[in-house]
């Protein structure tokens, strides 16, 4: 059982630097390797985070079972030092969401990150019925991920909150500032504003200005001190130290991920095999990098931050 109410959760999130594990594949076969996940989760919970996101993108939800899912939603509850949150996926049509999210609540989940509905686009009424019914269904914070063909409008939110009262944030995955900004004006603090595209450090800092006050990292799976240190330059506003750490690594790093579709998760996995925490390959449809993208890798990881065993 969770050891936050909704509104705990969303101050929390709100005020420290988020991240989503990678979920941990064996080699051989590509099936869950729990051990190795767990530990892992107790590794990165050791480091002073807003929350977790078990099986989220970079943990590549969409190639996970939902019986799966469950399973490492599960082992990342037990595993992270008490009073880490953790939180879950949903997504999918709006009756398997709902699966997903009650599911996550029984895992012991501290709440839910609502992915966009598959494939299909919808209307601002539908994607209000959408989250209203997910939200309807767990006594879980929700947040909801603004991305693809879930493009939710100021008024579809604040439509949302008003019926909601566990929805607690938005993640936005966009980009589109203006729509952002409207967002922000219209719900201010009753909500908690997640910075979720790709690489979100590059956006960090002016998001910062728009209110989002936190943001996803991925690279905090393979360089958490790194990341952190980032992190503390922007909520800062340690201009020339974010500068800095964007040209050192963050932009090189940016080009190799932009080789590929997929490489956003890939060159996580790539990063986590070059510091010695191998997680395994990624799932098709995703692929891995090479071995010469790897090297590079590597390279660009030892210019910032010695390997940790």
């Amino acid at each position: 059982m969770t050891s936050f109410t909704p509104a705990e959760l969303g101050r929390r999130i709100g005020a420290g630097l988020l991240s989503f594990p990678v979920t941990h594949f064996r080699a051989d076969d590509l099936s869950f390797d729990e051990s190795a996940y767990r530990a892992n989760i107790e590794r990165l919970g050791a480091f002073e985070v807003g929350g977790l996101f078990a099986a989220g993108g970079t943990g590549e939800f969409f190639s996970l079972t939902a019986a799966e899912t469950e399973e490492v939603v599960t082992a990342a509850v037990q595993a992270a030092p008490e009073g880490t949150p953790i939180l879950a996926p949903s997504g999918y049509g709006t009756r398997t969401a709902i699966e997903y999210a009650q599911a996550a609540e029984r895992a012991g989940a501290d709440g839910i990150l609502l992915f966009p509905p598959y494939l299909t686009e919808a209307g601002q009424a539908g994607l209000a019925q959408h989250v209203e019914a997910v939200c309807a269904s767990t006594s879980l914070g929700v947040i909801v991920y603004g991305r693809a063909n879930a493009r939710y409008s100021a008024d579809t939110l604040a439509r949302v909150a008003d019926s909601c009262p566990n929805l607690i944030g938005y993640k936005d995955g966009i980009g589109d500032i203006d729509a952002m900004t409207r967002i922000h004006t219209r719900l201010g603090e009753r909500l908690t504003y997640v910075g979720g595209l790709p690489t979100a450090e590059t956006y960090a800092l002016p998001y910062l200005e728009l209110g989002v006050t936190t943001y996803s990292s991925a690279i905090f799976n393979f360089l958490p001190e790194f990341s952190l240190e980032f992190y503390g330059a922007v909520r800062e506003r340690r201009r020339d130290t974010v500068a800095k750490l964007l040209g050192d690594f963050v932009l090189p790093y940016t080009e190799i991920r932009n080789r590929q579709h997929g490489y956003a998760v890939s060159i996580v996995k790539a990063g986590m095999t070059a510091t010695g925490h191998s997680a395994g390959p990624v799932r098709p449809p995703l692929t891995d990098l090479t071995e010469s993208e790897l090297a590079e890798l590597t390279a660009l990881i030892k210019g910032v931050s010695a390997p940790t065993a």
